[in-house]
């Protein structure tokens, strides 16, 4: 894959505030995070565009082409270009011949608008698409690792310590502890930049456990799915429909992890006390 960089960006910036605590006001300077429109390009056709943090960007381009099923596999990707727009990056991704005149195709039947999230899907069975089985993964978890996991992730969020502002994916692997973690506004882009990294890294999805600082809705079940990940951990809630989606792919889900606490929605197995 040949990577042509043409523009880099700062994550965050400085900005004045006036803070008002134990009854006093403050003048002060804090750091905020970027919010850049970011351009997913095919073949000279934009894609998609969301609003994401301006770092780490191959790594969502390989792993939002992933996980949004537009490649089957990394080498798919002949080379990216990162160029800086008046507006925003444009990141312009060449694909080989066969999977190029394939999402050319599916480009030209695509009935309208899209949203956040769904980025590229032309129908309501896209949206809802089965998430990627990993029930064969004999993969698993202590309560310890689960603990160690969500208090890694917050401890290598770099960003997330200057701003508090962004969400934050990480890679667990058990023996070796948090080996990947990426950052963006996004929740979407942070695990997108996630899979990329992982896929980049020669790891295998179903070597490890996603571990995310946010809620977990279908799409972010869908995505771990697509990297093969059989375990996720969020420190928020999960949605019914994402409940229902790893039951029946057989990924095992912990929510609400904060501290040594816990809940697991699906698949216990995988968790040994």
């Amino acid at each position: 894959m040949n990577v042509i960089f043409a523009d880099s960006r700062a994550t965050h910036a400085p900005v004045e505030t006036i803070a008002f605590r134990g009854g006093v006001a403050v003048r002060q300077s804090r750091s905020v995070a970027e919010e850049v429109a970011i351009a997913f390009s095919y073949g000279g056709s934009s894609h998609a565009v969301m609003m994401a943090t301006p770092d780490d960007l191959v790594d969502f381009a390989v792993g939002f082409s992933l996980s949004e099923g537009l490649i089957d596999d990394a080498s798919q990707i002949e080379a990216i270009e990162i160029v800086r727009d008046e507006m925003g990056i444009d990141v312009q991704l060449s694909l080989v011949e066969d999977v190029d005149e394939k999402l050319r195709a599916r480009r030209r039947h695509m009935m309208g608008p899209v949203g956040c999230g769904l980025c590229g899907i032309e129908s309501l069975e896209q949206a809802v698409r089965a998430v990627r089985p990993v029930m064969s993964s004999t993969l698993t978890i202590t309560p310890g690792e689960i603990a160690s996991a969500v208090a890694a992730l917050s401890e290598q969020q770099q960003l997330n310590q200057i701003t508090c502002a962004v969400h934050g994916a990480g890679f667990f692997v058990p023996d070796q502890g948090l080996v990947l973690v990426r950052e963006d506004v996004g929740r979407h882009n942070a695990l997108d930049k996630l899979c990329g990294a992982v896929v980049a890294s020669g790891l295998a999805g179903s070597s490890g456990v996603v571990t995310v600082t946010s809620r977990l809705s279908i799409e972010m079940i869908q995505k771990a799915g697509m990297l093969g990940s059989p375990i996720i951990i969020a420190i928020s809630a999960p949605t019914a429909y994402a409940v229902r989606a790893a039951d029946e792919a057989g990924m095992t889900m912990v929510a609400v992890a904060r501290g040594a606490d816990f809940e697991i929605f699906t698949h216990a197995h995988r968790v040994i006390f």
